[in-house]
């Protein structure tokens, strides 16, 4: 396992629906190598990967094309010698079978799993629903499918947990044996999930059990860091990137990956953490590997 003194940076390079005419994110696969990068030079090891539709105009817009994700994941790799990929499975609608599909053409390191069912809500400031209310559905069936297709392909799971009760399902998966070792990502800043909260931290860390590697996702402004901070003084893995938030922690727009991951590696040196490199980022990979 991974020495207490030592963390993992993890970089969101482009999210999903984030429209890449009015903000800086990666959509091409010369685009997302190039963001990877910057952020791999920072300290990065690991690349959190979703993919957009190359047309003109579709670029805001999800693909789970397996020969793109391929082609991506490559020109990463190319740029950025060591590094871990790890894909978003993170769906919405009806493409359960597209992701299963694209997950073992690509055959990633990684591939973050919702681990559970949300009510997916915002609101506009003057109370209107910010888009239609919906259920962002994660049964247990879908989830063990995931887990049995990445099982088969050798992928480790990231489970993403948007609420406590979803962290709690993660403890009850392992002693159903749907998985023996679990990746925690606790996802902080969804308006109808878990506030990005520092001091909602030692809970999760608590109801998690065991000792069981974790992270945090944390979405919204500059007011993020000090829960990054909070996350590093805690002994988690650290995330971030132009998915979870556009801020630096001086308020300023981020033009680009590497600058919010010269940042975060800055969090983790501050409470006297060093950064792993890709060797180290794989050693601890492989304590999670499928047995």
């Amino acid at each position: 396992m991974l020495a207490a003194d030592k963390v993992i940076l993890t970089c969101a390079l482009t999210g999903v629906l984030t429209d890449p005419t009015e903000h800086h994110v990666p959509v091409t696969p010369e685009q997302m190598a190039a963001e990877a990068k910057r952020a791999f030079d920072e300290g990065a090891t690991i690349m959190h990967c979703h993919y957009r539709q190359q047309a003109p105009g579709k670029g805001h817009l999800p693909s789970w094309d397996g020969a793109l994700a391929h082609e991506i994941n490559e020109a990463i790799r190319a740029a950025c010698p060591g590094v871990v990929i790890n894909m978003t499975t993170g769906v919405v609608g009806r493409e359960q079978g597209d992701v299963l599909k694209y997950l073992a053409h690509c055959k990633p390191e990684m591939a973050a799993l919702n681990a559970g069912s949300l009510n997916y809500l915002k609101t506009r400031r003057d109370g209107s629903w910010a888009w239609p209310p919906m259920v962002f559905l994660n049964p247990v069936d879908k989830v063990s499918e995931m887990l049995a297709t990445m099982k088969a392909n050798d992928i480790v799971p990231e489970f993403e947990c948007f609420d406590v009760g979803i962290v709690r399902s993660v403890g009850l998966y392992r002693e159903n044996g749907m998985v023996g070792h679990a990746d925690y990502n606790f996802v902080m800043g969804v308006a109808s999930g878990m506030p990005c909260d520092a001091d909602l931290l030692s809970l999760l860390v608590k109801y998690k059990g065991g000792d069981y590697p974790w992270q945090a996702t944390l979405i919204g402004r500059q007011d993020v860091w000090p829960v990054h901070q909070r996350v590093a003084e805690l002994g988690g893995n650290l995330r971030t990137g132009l998915e979870d938030c556009f801020y630096l922690p001086d308020g300023t727009k981020a033009t680009s990956n590497g600058q919010m991951i010269a940042a975060l590696a800055g969090v983790a040196r501050k409470v006297g953490r060093s950064i792993t490199s890709p060797e180290e980022t794989r050693a601890a990979l492989s304590a999670m590997a499928w047995s």
